[in-house]
């Protein structure tokens, strides 16, 4: 197990897509400088998709340009295909986030293409991102179960992540985007794409109420990344019933109670977790931010 975990922020991007309050460019990027001071070193700030399908996230190049903090963190934005990229590079990220499903039923919803066009998209934009200078990550969507095709086969993720590796992302993260991962089926993929030589993040929801075990069974099995969304809001508008992520908050204090480092103050997390809930009118799913921190006996 690793003595340090980089947890990547993304309560600004995947947290909010689907809330039904839509925060204006400026609140959203006093969320991401919150999140900076509270010692968060990389986040989904934004996503450079239609704001006719995700209206939430419409804006992302004025909350790039009004954020204060640009320069002490990674500033990474997604995209689901080449125009996303386009205006990303344009609006100088740190790092494009490009995600893809695994099944072809979720990828034409998702998307509009299929899995094998999207396996190339990766390529040519892993090419692209190393030729400007920018970060790139993959995601592998829905890599443990499709709203629409059901379980997916591990031997399946496994191909697709060979093929993306070959280009040589940065990292390659696998996502539970429904929320029906168990650790006994995170552990041997983990392992799989660590023998590909791959850098592994994991991007986990606790909609079963799996998803810190899920987090917890990721780094033991040498996941380098986590991503976490304050307070715990988000899910994927595109796939049924996909509730919230796991809280950055609560994934905070599981790591470091547990000796892994993550460079995140819990105590300002909260805080950034409370004033979020303000602005959102309501109590948000994490659960630390109203119970508090509790110092545990060291094993």
């Amino acid at each position: 197990m690793s003595a340090g975990v980089t947890i990547c922020e993304v309560g600004p991007r995947d947290g909010l897509q689907n809330e039904s309050v839509t925060l204006d460019p400026s609140t959203r990027a006093e969320l991401c400088d919150r999140l900076v001071a509270a010692g968060v070193r990389r986040l989904e700030a934004v996503s450079f998709v239609s704001p006719k399908h995700v209206p939430q996230m419409a804006g992302a190049e004025d909350v790039l340009a009004q954020a204060k903090t640009r320069g002490r963190a990674v500033f990474a934005g997604l995209i689901v295909n080449e125009r996303g990229y386009e205006r990303a590079l344009a609006a100088r990220v740190d790092e494009v986030v490009y995600a893809f499903p695994v099944t072809d039923s979720f990828a034409a919803r998702n998307q509009n293409s299929t899995v094998a066009e999207a396996v190339e998209v990766a390529r040519r934009l892993v090419g692209r991102a190393h030729e400007d200078g920018i970060g790139v990550t993959v995601t592998l969507g829905a890599s443990f179960g499709c709203p629409f095709e059901g379980a997916v086969d591990p031997g399946r993720v496994r191909e697709l992540a060979a093929q993306v590796h070959e280009a040589g992302p940065d990292e390659i993260v696998l996502a539970d985007t429904i929320g029906v991962a168990v650790p006994a089926q995170v552990k041997p993929l983990v392992a799989a794409l660590r023998d590909l030589g791959a850098k592994v993040g994991c991007h986990f929801h606790n909609t079963r109420n799996t998803g810190y075990a899920n987090a917890m069974a990721a780094v033991e099995a040498g996941a380098v990344g986590l991503d976490a969304s304050i307070g715990g809001i988000g899910g994927c508008p595109f796939a049924p019933n996909a509730t919230g992520n796991i809280a950055t908050e609560d994934l905070i204090y599981a790591l470091h109670g547990s000796g892994i480092e993550t460079g995140i103050d819990l105590e300002a997390a909260c805080e950034c977790a409370a004033w979020l809930a303000d602005q959102l009118g309501k109590s948000l799913p994490g659960m630390v931010y109203r119970a508090g921190g509790f110092a545990p006996v060291a094993a």
